[in-house]
């Protein structure tokens, strides 16, 4: 029986490759043929992309409607690998024209995330964000490949993230990360094979005249969106400089002849030896003036949003405070967290016991809070003060300047992970009061011969 269903699964997963395939054709140009470097890029839209637009749709909610538009993207990227494959390489002003679909379809993807900041699934949204303009590889040249890796490296914060905080809870998350981080190495790999210098282009086909249409998941196409982020500054114009190079050294290595050309000027001609030719009249060379700043423009104000704190669903919501000193969440249930954004010189009290706190893009802030079950987050914030009044497993501070982390004698086990960030400190009660500890700054990383050992960096001064 069980080996009458593996056969099964067999079968449809062979089926729904066809159809993956069949579909990507008929949306270019209804031709049969691909290139073989088309056929190994379809290995990996049915593999490791299939495999996470399937995690995406179980875990649902915001993850799986951002799956639909990381679906798209990579669809896009398939019909455009198809063209490159039948056609010439075009010149750099034209590639950039032809790439803006996939360009306008990675900034539809970061704007999801930008406008679900108070998701739960946020840290999954901002994986796929912060690395999903590594599709854009199709502009760079001379390294592709290392283009791709740095953009996966900028996912990773956010994945160890996901599985922090669903490792005991729900492996589908797990598997979820693993699927997405395997399909950007396994594109790694596929451009050093295939494409190591640069997207390869066909010898002889014809010029690419339109964008390539993209192949939405009901089936239907998609209209071209506006396209790829423009190449770092290490991509190389796609223009030939070898003949103006060589006509440059000719020239240099015809020594003193180069200048048999030029005509002498004899001292009669020269201003500044024959007073004569001086014209009293011009005017006096004063030398560079002092810088002038010009005047500003008038700034506008920046809008301000109306202050909240109040609780939708089981989302405690603290944003857009100033000089709030009296904030008080009470009634709290162990469900619930809180999402403490844009307060500035404000202080919140969070009673009872309660899942997790996130601070984001906050400014002399103060959080007291009696018990967190799961995490402290502090991010893109400066200036932040943390009493624990009861216990909390694990602190987290990124992209911060300034932290103080006040703990109580039953939270001395708190684990605390920094990344990206200064002035942190943690202060630890003994006798009635604190003493200040910092949390280092500076690392020394050596190769002890089988590995990379990282302590912390001592400096004398």
């Amino acid at each position: 029986m069980e080996n009458m269903e593996t056969l099964v699964q067999r079968l449809e997963k062979a089926v729904s490759r066809l159809e993956t395939l069949e579909s990507g054709r008929n949306a270019v140009d209804g031709s049969d043929e691909v290139a073989p470097f088309v056929e190994v890029f379809d290995e990996m839209l049915t593999g490791t992309i299939a495999r996470y637009y399937k995690l995406s749709k179980e875990i649902g909610g915001d993850i799986g409607e951002h799956a639909d538009l990381v679906d798209e993207a990579v669809k896009i990227e398939r019909a455009f690998l198809v063209t490159a494959s039948r056609c010439q390489q075009p010149p750099m002003n034209e590639l950039t024209q032809l790439l803006q679909p996939l360009s306008n379809k990675i900034l539809q993807i970061q704007d999801f995330r930008e406008k679900k900041r108070a998701s739960k699934q946020f840290n999954h949204l901002s994986a796929i964000s912060e690395s999903i303009p590594g599709l854009g590889w199709l502009a760079i040249a001379p390294k592709p490949g290392p283009y791709v890796k740095e953009m996966t490296d900028a996912a990773m914060f956010y994945t160890n993230r996901v599985l922090k905080e669903y490792k005991d809870t729900d492996k589908r998350h797990v598997e979820w990360v693993k699927a997405y981080i395997n399909f950007w190495t396994e594109l790694q790999a596929y451009i050093k094979a295939h494409h190591t210098t640069g997207l390869s282009w066909s010898k002889t086909g014809p010029k690419p005249t339109a964008s390539p249409v993209s192949v939405t998941p009901s089936g239907g196409t998609a209209p071209p969106p506006p396209g790829p982020p423009p190449p770092p500054q290490e991509a190389t114009p796609l223009v030939d400089t070898t003949s103006s190079r060589a006509a440059l050294f000719d020239e240099l290595n015809k020594g003193a002849e180069i200048t048999s050309k030029l005509k002498h000027v004899p001292d009669s001609s020269k201003t500044h030896k024959n007073p004569t030719l001086r014209n009293t009249n011009a005017p006096a060379h004063t030398g560079p003036k002092p810088f002038k700043a010009a005047a500003a423009s008038p700034k506008q104000p920046a809008k301000s949003e109306p202050p909240m704190l109040q609780l939708e669903g089981k989302k405690w919501r603290v944003e857009n405070h100033d000089n709030a000193n009296n904030l008080v969440i009470e009634d709290t249930e162990l469900k619930q967290v809180a999402y403490v954004y844009k307060c500035t010189q404000s202080t919140l009290n969070i009673k009872g016991k309660i899942n997790s706190i996130t601070i984001d893009n906050c400014k002399k802030l103060g959080l007291v809070f009696d018990h967190v079950v799961g995490i402290v987050e502090v991010i893109n914030s400066r200036d932040v003060k943390i009493q624990v009044l009861g216990k909390v497993p694990t602190v987290s501070i990124n992209k911060t300047d300034g932290c103080h982390v006040y703990l109580s004698k039953d939270s001395l086990n708190c684990e605390i992970v920094s990344a990206k960030s200064s002035e942190m400190n943690v202060l630890i009660p003994v006798n009635d009061d604190f003493v200040e500890h910092p949390i280092p700054e500076q690392f020394k990383t050596v190769w002890n011969g089988e590995k990379l050992m990282t302590t912390e960096a001592e400096i004398s001064g």
